[in-house]
């Protein structure tokens, strides 16, 4: 087994032994969880240094499933983020979870083992495996350690995944049946023969139920109910997670299975999806502008941003799939730092509600000026991560449709409305005598969680030449996978007859 299949049995590994230890050591238990996890973020980055990255073993001979994962540009830099906010989810629960930490401990690991296996996963089989042990451990972060209705926000939660997830299940048999394996490059070697058809009608109902799948998991308008829910009752740690890694789950699923297994249902559905994505940023954007609770503006604002993802997917074109991508990461960063400097506030205030705070920056002033970084990344501010993916979008979304890209452009206007006023009305203003009293600025713990998040946002924002070459050739791949037996929608302008000669050297 190579590198790579050792690499996503680590930290099944690590929960494991987590669960050796005892119960009421919960120091060494923080210790020992943080330490593994930081050891998981130090072998991901063995991805990027040109270890093996595919393992292709027999796993269930008989049902023809293999233990088949591999890594490219679509997935390493997801993984790696994985990796990097899974010790900072613990580091930020150190004095925040203090009961059961044994299991929350254990949970976080599985959730990051669940997650790994998605993104690498080759097998259909697996792939539905490993996306539900990524559902169970979410469950409990929220149902345990949430807060008054953690019961309500964890069923909901559940019920709507696991619900959509057994379409993907019978639509995955279905495929199996139809090609004899579960191994998806083969399927794909098998579409792009001819050896596997699927009649207009089959392809777009496997489409649809892929598609729901991913799309509650994403999610996207009008399938969305149960974030905000899940967001304000989970822990820090869980929002964390829940918004940066799991959210991209769907997104990904889309762009990696739905588009190249079902090419013409993809791009005749692509309309009604990319509308419902614009409806989803500009609803998105109004409902958090009016949010009184700043867990649950944060969390619509997730909706919103995430439109962005499938509308750059449904323009089908270069400019659209690589902004989607790097917003998916841009998300992860910029969203899950703002969960985590809201558990901060919640930490020292005890409260969610906007109106109970005002005058931060007074006690509080790196604190703030954390904050505001966070805000000017979350609402794209150009030199901040999320410029570089929302202009990309709105490209590749005026290159199908210029009325996408006009639309959409709203909702970057309407995110710096309500992220600036809920800014304002938290972090200026008259300082209550309660905040004074209990609102102290960042300690030393603290700035190790957010320092790596905030220079991510500087680094991506300034230098996106760091990934978007792997990206844009794993997007390329995609792209041309979407395009077998189908007309071009879209029309990619010509290359400059200077890069058109570079690329006929590089290929030479």
């Amino acid at each position: 087994m190579s590198f790579l299949g050792w690499f996503l049995l680590t930290p099944l590994a690590a929960f494991l032994l987590l669960l050796l230890l005892p119960r009421e050591q919960e120091k060494t238990i923080r210790v020992a969880a943080l330490a593994l996890s930081l050891a998981i973020f130090g072998l991901s980055l063995g991805l990027l240094a040109g270890e093996p990255r595919e393992t292709d073993l027999a796993w269930i001979p008989e049902l023809n499933i293999r233990y088949h994962v591999a890594v490219d540009g679509l997935s390493i830099w997801l993984i790696l983020l994985t990796t990097l906010l899974t010790p900072i989810s613990i580091l930020i629960s150190w004095k925040y979870i203090d009961r059961r930490v044994k299991e929350f401990h254990a949970f976080l690991l599985l959730l990051e083992f669940g997650v790994l296996g998605v993104f690498a996963a080759m097998d259909l089989f697996l792939f539905y495996v490993y996306w539900e042990v990524g559902l169970v451990p979410m469950y409990f972060l929220i149902g345990i350690w949430g807060h008054d209705r953690r019961i309500y926000a964890a069923v909901k939660f559940f019920l709507y995944t696991m619900a959509a997830s057994v379409l993907m299940l019978a639509s995955i048999i279905y495929v199996y049946q139809r090609a004899g394996t579960f191994d998806y490059p083969a399927i794909l070697a098998m579409l792009a023969s001819g050896k596997l058809t699927f009649t207009s009608l089959e392809q777009t109902l496997l489409f649809l139920a892929f598609f729901v799948a991913f799309a509650v998991k994403v999610p996207l308008f009008p399938l969305h109910t149960w974030l905000p829910d899940a967001h304000v009752e989970a822990p820090t740690a869980g929002s964390v997670m829940l918004a940066s890694v799991l959210l991209k789950l769907g997104t990904y699923g889309i762009l990696r299975f739905c588009l190249p297994m079902f090419p013409t249902a993809a791009r005749e559905n692509a309309g009604w999806i990319a509308v419902l994505a614009i409806v989803g940023i500009v609803y998105g954007a109004l409902v958090a502008m009016v949010q009184p609770n700043v867990k649950k503006l944060v969390a619509y604002s997730s909706v919103s941003h995430l439109g962005f993802v499938i509308l750059g997917i449904f323009s089908f074109n270069q400019q659209g799939f690589d902004g989607a991508v790097y917003q998916m990461l841009n998300h992860g960063v910029s969203t899950g730092a703002l969960f985590m400097l809201v558990g901060y506030l919640y930490e020292r205030r005890h409260s969610l509600e906007i109106q109970d705070y005002g005058g931060v920056s007074t006690p509080a002033p790196w604190l703030s000026t954390v904050f505001l970084i966070t805000t000017l990344a979350s609402i794209g501010l150009p030199t901040l991560n999320n410029f570089v993916g929302e202009f990309l979008v709105l490209q590749g979304a005026a290159q199908a449709d210029f009325r996408w890209a006009v639309f959409a452009a709203t909702g970057v206007i309407l995110s710096a409305c309500y992220m600036l006023w809920m800014y304002q009305r938290t972090f200026y203003g008259e300082t209550p005598e309660k905040v004074t009293h209990q609102m102290t600025d960042l300690n030393g713990r603290e700035w190790a969680a957010i320092l790596p998040l905030l220079a991510l946002m500087v680094w991506m924002g300034t230098a996106a030449e760091t990934f978007l070459p792997r990206i844009s050739a794993a997007n390329r791949l995609i792209l041309q996978q979407t395009t077998v037996n189908v007309p071009f929608n879209v029309q990619t302008p010509a290359p400059r007859p200077d890069v058109a000669a570079k690329e006929i050297a590089d290929a030479r």
